[in-house]
């Protein structure tokens, strides 16, 4: 099933997918799709995507609290994957959604490699548009290290992924490893169609009268504008793997204003995640989108698409002999 939509300076090419405009509503931030649809105000339509809740195999009940803890410019959540299950999502939740209004990604998450491609091949078998895989989960087979972390690791979630499906699968990168860059190639040649950049940077805040962790799993994913200046680097740096593969980009992290889309965009990504900024102004997507199109105006731009990966480095200053 696809979105209707018109041509406009705004709209994008995805992975063969038509997005009536680059923004995309982030996974963990709208539920399954009906998180924000009684804000007066909020329209579907607004976004050119969304991401659907993390998805397993079979319900999770989710972390104890304290789940949500509010930082300086940005936002701890350590919400532990509670979902219904992935048979509950596609029997029950994805027949409710209008597929006219936007496009619908499912995010897919697991314990195991089986677990994600039980999932995925789940998914596969929906009206859902694409799949994002958040490899940012703790491999139970390998003492808890976090899939996303590890190259190889990676590369084997989405092989097992591809196989299980031929809708175009994102995978969603975690900044918490040492060469995001390499990661990234891994994965295109295990078969990634796009990339999600990036998850959440991992943090902890304290209560210092009982001197315990707020966060009830003692640490969790930081999101918000704190860390857009990270973000921004990942996704250039990932962008160098991806543009001689055509490999599109989810630029995320921290955007709450145009220009913080527009840096994204020029980075290196074709679209851009909404997240954290929703839960303090629902109709944000409407603001960002105008101010997007009046950027493209005023410097006379036909399509946001134009402006990918336009950034233009400095150079480094001239060697001398210092005569």
């Amino acid at each position: 099933m696809s979105a209707t939509t018109t041509d406009s300076p705004l709209a994008i090419d995805f992975c063969g997918l038509h997005f009536a405009n680059p923004l995309v509503l982030l996974s963990g931030c709208v539920g399954f799709g009906e998180e924000y649809t009684r804000v007066e105000g909020f329209s579907n339509r607004d976004a050119g995507a969304i991401c659907l809740k993390g998805t397993t195999l079979e319900p999770r009940l989710g972390n104890q609290p304290h789940r949500v803890y509010e930082t300086p410019d940005g936002m701890l959540n350590s919400i532990g994957l509670q979902n219904p299950g992935v048979g509950i999502v596609v029997d029950e939740i994805l027949p409710t959604l209008d597929f006219s209004e936007t496009r619908f990604i499912a995010n897919v998450s697991g314990s195991t490699v089986e677990e994600y491609e039980q999932v995925t091949r789940r998914f596969d078998n929906s009206p859902i548009d694409a799949i994002e895989i958040n490899i940012s989960c703790p491999n139970v087979k390998q003492g808890g290290v976090a899939f996303g972390n590890d190259p190889q690791m990676s590369a084997r979630v989405v092989e097992a992924c591809r196989r299980a499906t031929n809708k175009p699968l994102i995978t969603k990168l975690s900044p918490n490893q040492t060469d995001i860059a390499a990661n990234a190639k891994h994965c295109i040649e295990a078969g990634s169609d796009a990339f999600s950049v990036i998850n959440t940077l991992m943090g902890m805040a304290i209560d210092i009268e009982s001197r315990r962790p707020i966060i009830g799993n003692n640490q969790g994913g930081l999101s918000g504008p704190a860390i857009k200046p990270v973000a921004l680097l990942k996704v250039h740096q990932v962008y160098q793997v991806c543009k001689a593969h055509g490999i599109p980009i989810i630029g995320q992290g921290g955007v709450n204003s145009a220009e913080d889309a527009l840096e994204f965009i020029i980075a290196g990504a074709t679209a851009v995640g909404v997240g954290t900024a929703l839960f303090y102004d629902p109709l944000i997507c409407h603001k960002i989108n105008s101010g997007i199109a009046a950027y493209l105006g005023k410097h006379k731009l036909q399509s946001i698409m134009q402006l990918t990966g336009s950034l233009r480095l400095n150079e480094p200053p001239k060697a001398h002999c210092g005569c």
